[in-house]
């Protein structure tokens, strides 16, 4: 029989771990000093005067590069409990984690081929 009383632990954790983050941005609110001026509204307040725009263009080379370590990072997140229950699952799971495999590879030769991970 489903017991909605066994999920009370779940219910008073979630309700706290939302009510924690507002009431800090709330106090957070209440409480931060709120100063306006012209060192407020430049672009650094180092206590050097910026020389030039504040819009600076960066490469999408850097973007890219960033791009292929979270999908390969991601990659790897999933893997690890495939990889510590593989005697279990079988050879079905193993092509498919092959194929899991397989596809940020194929993704990241068409990239290099194509020259967006090069530094030229």
């Amino acid at each position: 029989m489903f017991l909605l009383h066994e999920y009370d632990i779940f219910w008073a954790f979630l309700i706290t771990s939302s009510v924690i983050p507002i009431f800090a941005f709330l106090i957070s609110g209440v409480l931060a000093p709120i100063s306006e001026g012209p060192e407020k509204l430049s672009s650094y307040e180092s206590g050097i005067e910026p020389m030039g725009d504040a819009w600076l263009q960066f490469r999408i080379r850097y973007y890219m590069f960033a791009l292929v370590f979270v999908v390969f990072d991601v990659e790897t997140v999933f893997l690890y409990p495939w990889a510590m229950s593989f005697d279990v699952l079988g050879v079905s799971v193993f092509i498919e984690a092959l194929i899991f495999v397989l596809i940020p590879i194929v993704g990241s030769v068409y990239a290099w081929r194509k020259g967006a991970l090069e530094w030229s």
